[in-house]
């Protein structure tokens, strides 16, 4: 008698858990193909020294993050290659070593290299070999070693842990995660009402109006520490937290993390470093191209007499960059689509890790002190989405209640995401960075302490929209949320 084939139960996923992987598809999406080619284009439009700076920035977090990948593959395969003690050691050192370096280049003046005065074996006009002024950013590079320090010494015990521990489970989102989370996002959100409400150089002017430069300086250095804790604390959260996700499952997702390192982040993080040296060569060498006028049409210079110093791409030219970047990022995430039922591992891996890296390369590129804590607050909040992503990938394909969608579970999974993808533009655009495109949403830091101005001049009145937009836009999608997990509809 034949029997009868049992019929597979298809996977499925509560639309609360669906909704966090769109809304973090959804970040990585809009910055790969909305923010990284337009920042991208206003810099190569502007001039060759933002641009540098952010090639090597970009570099500088990509060769970070392979780094930091390596050492997890080597401590945690069956055979351990390397012992832990050699990654405590060496770590130890880079994060000594990157610390001192940050507050050397931050406080000492000496962010940038080459400088106007720097002359070391100049060609083509450059002041140190082909570099022009500020094309090295101690800072950048200071913070990245402490990024990968950190990240050994913290693997390095954990590895050493398990050397004595058989446990392999996945203890899932665990007190010390959470507590990790929620003391980040308490000092965030501290900090955002904060800054809305008193502007740091308003405050500096009141607090000691005959040197005001130098309390802002300390104020300054406060509000970076301050925050620096709330990232180191995000940072942490997301670590474990992938640790604890790839810990029963090594066999089927070291393979997958070694890829995003190797053929994704090493590649990257090489042809930005590559662009990076070879951008003034490049340029000049582009300046004296004669075919139908390809001279004129890629790239413009403000002085004949100053080539490639006063040279930047044209237009045409930072349109044609665009459209190979936007081309390369949208590739990327069809085939992220393609591959999520193929290659879950290596989606859901490479997103994660891929959100963290943006993070720290926003950080990385925004190093004046009138920016960093800005940067500390956005680096903060995506390694915050990273670390739930990451908590939400644990019972990504757990059985759920039995409830259809409906009409109000409808409403309830397109407004809560029209609330988020709103929200998210009011808190970005909290960024004051200079020689950038303008806000979404307008805001001025300083609602009761404003910033000071000379006399005479108009007052520049604090401007919250941005903040009150995000936190009622994110009132209403936690609310939102809640009776949409309540409710536990299937997909």
């Amino acid at each position: 008698m034949q029997q009868a084939q049992p019929r597979e139960v298809p996977e499925r996923i509560s639309w609360a858990r669906a909704l966090i992987f769109g809304v973090g598809f959804f970040f990585v999406t809009a910055i790969l193909i909305g923010q990284l080619p337009g920042y991208i284009y206003f810099q190569i439009t502007t001039g060759l020294t933002a641009a540098e700076q952010g090639l090597l920035a970009l570099a500088a977090a990509c060769i970070a993050g392979f780094l930091v990948i390596q050492a997890i593959v080597m401590l945690f395969d069956p055979k351990p290659l390397v012992p832990p003690a050699i990654f405590s050691f060496l770590g130890a050192i880079f994060t000594i070593g990157g610390l001192v370096l940050a507050f050397w280049a931050g406080i000492g003046a000496n962010q940038d290299f080459p400088t106007s005065s720097t002359s070391i074996v100049p060609l083509l006009g450059g002041n140190f070999f082909w570099l022009e002024p500020g094309a090295i950013n101690w800072i950048t590079i200071g913070l990245a070693l402490v990024f990968i320090g950190v990240a050994w010494v913290f693997y390095s015990v954990l590895a050493r842990r398990e050397q004595t521990n058989p446990d392999r489970s996945d203890p899932g989102t665990t007190p010390a995660i959470r507590g990790m989370i929620i003391a980040s996002v308490m000092i965030l959100v501290v900090f955002m009402v904060l800054y809305t409400l008193v502007n740091d150089q308003g405050l500096a002017y009141a607090i000691n109006p005959a040197v005001p430069v130098q309390t802002l300086l300390i104020i300054d250095i406060i509000l970076d520490c301050v925050l620096g804790l709330a990232l180191f604390l995000a940072l942490g959260a997301f670590a474990l937290r992938l640790h604890y996700l790839m810990r029963p499952v090594r066999k089927r997702t070291m393979a997958p993390l070694y890829a995003v390192g190797t053929l994704g982040l090493a590649q990257i993080g090489a042809i930005s470093f590559v662009v990076w040296l070879a951008l003034y060569p490049l340029i000049d060498w582009m300046h004296n191209w004669s075919f139908i006028g390809l001279s004129g049409y890629l790239i413009e210079c403000a002085k004949i007499s100053a080539v490639p110093q006063s040279c930047f791409f044209s237009q045409q030219g930072g349109y044609i960059i665009d459209t190979l970047i936007t081309s390369g990022t949208f590739t990327a995430l069809l085939a992220a689509a393609y591959f999520w039922n193929k290659k879950r591992n290596l989606v859901v891996i490479g997103s994660v890790v891929i959100t963290a890296v943006i993070g720290l390369t926003t950080l990385f590129i925004h190093t004046n002190l009138s920016e960093i804590y800005i940067a500390l607050l956005f680096s903060g909040g995506m390694l915050v989405l990273a670390t739930i992503w990451t908590s939400v990938a644990r019972r990504e394909f757990a059985v759920v209640g039995e409830n259809n969608l409906g009409c109000l579970g409808m409403w309830l999974v397109v407004g809560t995401c029209l609330l988020v993808y709103t929200a998210s533009f009011a808190f970005f655009s909290m960024a004051t960075f200079t020689n950038e495109t303008e806000p979404n949403i307008p805001f001025v830091s300083g609602t009761l302490i404003q910033q000071h101005v000379k006399a005479g001049s108009s007052p520049i009145v604090g401007a919250p929209d941005a903040v009150i937009t995000m936190i009622v836009l994110g009132i209403l999608a936690a609310i939102q949320f809640y009776f949409l997990a309540r409710n536990r509809y299937k997909v």
